[in-house]
């Protein structure tokens, strides 16, 4: 079992009254998180972040890479990336506690030039964009600093920036900077995809043609191709098609759009070939699946009213 830490302590003063779920806070790109039980696999969209997780532990799946990471440690994502993300260890008594700081890409490479940081080398500018990492007593020491920091709201705008600054550098000159050193770095093999990365992200529902794309990166079709799965462990066109999913079950769910008209809002020429990928990413049909869904959403803020309650 780890032990209890000041980090873990405060995460959980912050959250308590906040219920499950995730919460933007006053400090700018700054989210604090919170489960009270495992839950099951959500397909979500990271964005270049740093998750540090104060208590319990969780899964991220990206393609087929699977990162385990818990209490301790932290999660470092370095451009938008598709994966699936299931806490496996919580409880109401010891609940999932983590927080996560979006990342600045014009602060990092400020705050390297400032510090005369040393590029890594360029062996390490490639592998899977998401990465799990021990953190160090310093990391911990100043994320629980910038946690505590939302005790005190009026101090927010004087110390945020300075306690974010020192934990931003602890990270860059960790063992595994480098990861933080691609997102600030704009002619980084990673920057590069995370440009394409961008562009297919701002225009998922449009035909995808590789080439296209892979001008954008400054690439020919076939390194780009490479380079795009070493980075994200999916292929451009795995990429396009689940944020496509992604958004058609948002759309289902929110009752926005019947089945039928998800699949076209979203680029689907085709119903039937829509269902079936639909299906194979989320286990089964679209109406089906947003049924499911809202049963478990409203068992969930039941139970939740009956915790309330007690």
């Amino acid at each position: 079992m780890v032990k209890e830490t000041e980090f873990s302590l405060v995460l959980d003063r912050v959250t308590s009254h906040l219920g499950d779920g995730i919460h933007e806070t006053r400090i700018p790109r700054l989210a604090v998180i919170r489960a009270s039980s495992p839950t099951e696999g959500l397909h979500t969209v990271y964005e270049p972040s740093v998750c540090f997780v104060g208590r319990g532990a969780k899964r991220s799946i990206a393609g087929d890479r699977v990162l385990e990471y818990r209490a301790g440690q932290y999660l470092t994502v370095s451009l938008d990336l598709p994966v699936i993300g299931q806490v496996t260890e919580a409880s109401t008594e010891s609940p999932y506690l983590c927080f996560r700081l979006t990342l600045d890409p014009a602060l990092l490479s400020g705050l390297i030039l400032e510090a005369g940081l040393k590029a890594p080398a360029p062996h390490t500018d490639q592998g899977l964009g998401l990465t799990a990492s021990l953190a160090t007593p310093e990391m911990i020491d100043a994320a629980a600093r910038m946690a505590r920091l939302l005790e005190t709201p009026d101090a927010i705008p004087v110390l945020a920036p300075l306690v974010e600054r020192e934990l931003l550098y602890r990270l860059l000159t960790a063992d595994h900077g480098a990861l933080l050193h691609r997102i600030a770095m704009g002619e980084s093999r990673t920057a590069q995809i995370g440009r394409a990365v961008k562009w297919i992200k701002d225009n998922f529902r449009e035909p995808l043609r590789i080439e296209a794309v892979a001008a954008k990166a400054n690439m020919s079709p076939s390194a780009f191709h490479q380079h795009f799965k070493d980075i994200t462990a999916l292929s451009p066109l795995q990429y396009q098609k689940q944020l496509r999913l992604q958004e058609a079950r948002r759309l289902i769910l929110a009752n926005l759009a019947d089945a039928a008209s998800a699949g076209f809002a979203v680029g689907y020429g085709s119903p039937s070939q829509f269902s079936r990928e639909y299906a194979r990413l989320f286990g089964m049909p679209p109406i089906r699946d947003a049924a499911r869904l809202r049963s478990t959403m409203t068992a969930d803020h039941a139970g939740a009213r009956q915790a309330a309650q007690a």
